[in-house]
Order: C-alpha cells, then sequence, then structure tokens
C-alpha cells in the first residue's frame, strides 16, 4: 500500500464517519495528518473517534453542511483544535429516493441537491480561503460516475453528481495558480449505508452497468484519494478521476 506523508498537515473529511469517508480518514491518519471529521450523526462521529483515536489526532464536529452558519462554526472549531486547515475530502452525500422523474418528489429533489451539491459548496466555499490564505491546499470533491451517466429513476442524485463535478472544474481553474489541487472523483458504487436508500432494483442495474463485476472497495477509493491530496500531486487539478470499474464512457 502506498503511504504518503501528511505531517503537519490539518484535513478535513465531511461525512467520514463512516462508508467512504471513514477509509479516507484512516488513510490520512496513517501518513500522519491531524483529522477533523465533520458529520451530521454524532453518535457515528463517537463511534469513529473511539475506533481511530488510537491511529492519531482525530476531532470530531457535529456538522450540517446544508447550513453555511454551521459550516464556518465547524471551520472555527477545527482550526482552533488542530491549526489550518490544508487538506479537504468532500465525501458527505445522500442518495435519495428512487423513482423515474415524472413521479419524482419534489421535496427528495431538493433535499439531495441541498445536501449533495449546495453542501459541497458551502464546504470548499469557507475552506478554501484559508488554503488561499496558506497559499498551499488540496482538495477532493466526492462525485459519482452517475454524475457522468445519469442513472435512471436516480435524478436527483445524477443531477447534484454533474453539478459536483463542474463546480470542481470552475474551482480547480480559479485557484491553480495558487498552489491548490481541486479535483473530483467518480466512483461506481460502493456497498456503504447508502445503499439503505436506494431498493434492490437500483442496487441490480448499478452491478449490472460495472464491467468489473463488483462494487468498488472504500479502501481502493482511499488510495486515489490520498495521492490526490498529497503533496505530490502538484499539478493536476480541475480533474476527474474514474473509479468506475470500466464503466465510465469518458
Amino acid at each position: 500500500m502506498n503511504q504518503y506523508d501528511f505531517a503537519g498537515k490539518v484535513a478535513v473529511v465531511t461525512g467520514g464517519a463512516q462508508g467512504i469517508g471513514l477509509s479516507v480518514v484512516e488513510r490520512l491518519l496513517d501518513g500522519g495528518a491531524a483529522v477533523a471529521i465533520w458529520d451530521r450523526d454524532p453518535h457515528a462521529l463517537q463511534a469513529a473517534q473511539q475506533k481511530l483515536q488510537a491511529q492519531g489526532t482525530v476531532h470530531t464536529v457535529v456538522t450540517d453542511i446544508t447550513n453555511m452558519a454551521s459550516v464556518e462554526q465547524a471551520s472555527a472549531d477545527t482550526t482552533a483544535a488542530l491549526g489550518p486547515v490544508s487538506i479537504l475530502v468532500n465525501s458527505a452525500g445522500i442518495a435519495g429516493a428512487n423513482a423515474p422523474t415524472v413521479d419524482y418528489p419534489d421535496t427528495e429533489w431538493d433535499q439531495v441537491i441541498k445536501v449533495n451539491l449546495h453542501g459541497t459548496f458551502n464546504v470548499n466555499k469557507v475552506l478554501l480561503k484559508g488554503m488561499v490564505s496558506q497559499g498551499y491546499g488540496r482538495v477532493v470533491n466526492v462525485a459519482s460516475i452517475a454524475g457522468k451517466e445519469g442513472n435512471p429513476n436516480a435524478c436527483a442524485y445524477s443531477a447534484s453528481k454533474a453539478g459536483v463535478i463542474a463546480l470542481t472544474k470552475s474551482i480547480g481553474k480559479e485557484t491553480a495558480g495558487q498552489n491548490i489541487s481541486v479535483n473530483a472523483i467518480t466512483p461506481a458504487a460502493a456497498r456503504t449505508k447508502i445503499f439503505d436508500q436506494m431498493s434492490q432494483q437500483h442496487i441490480d442495474y448499478m452491478l449490472s452497468k460495472i464491467p468489473r463485476g463488483r462494487f468498488v472497495q472504500v479502501d481502493e477509493i482511499a488510495s486515489l484519494v490520498g495521492w490526490l491530496v498529497s503533496a505530490e500531486n502538484s499539478f493536476t487539478t480541475g480533474a476527474v478521476f474514474d473509479l468506475s470499474g470500466g464503466r465510465a464512457t469518458y
């Protein structure tokens, strides 16, 4: 397993109390980073801290990324506890309901867009300010293959993740001259608790589209993220990295 040197670096991982985010937290701790986990579930945060505290410095903050005031407070709490943040992995997200677009509930659409896209904007906006001041930063926004391909019966999720891709490209261009790398990843589905939000029919559909014939493992995602947020990634920005098991057509 490749290991990157994150000694002296402070990282924030949103949605880091479980699933993809938790695996990323472990990879960052292995490299010596101090990691703040932002999550809206206090019980999951407590469990994550108990699991990880022996691995290194872990700070947890109950955060609602859809609320700018909550994000600003989380940023202040993290900086006070650990120091200036130079790494962000934005992994928080929800799947939403599975239904044809003509039947998709308006409230569900609003919530998915609010968490996945507005939340990503809020976190990037707040934490990038400090990275600009430092003249250094590494950001990975977790999008999805659905943002490239568009999954049927998942219009809100697909649209929100397409928005994350475009937002990432915009920010990457804006900060390219400031030693800040901002990239997105587009994983296929990983078997995490997000599956609880999906119908079995939709899960079967996603699997059928992956040439590898299996779902991606969270540690495989964390492996790529580790390089993207390392100092070694000194050139690539505004890019989208495929983790779809061969599904992506572009």
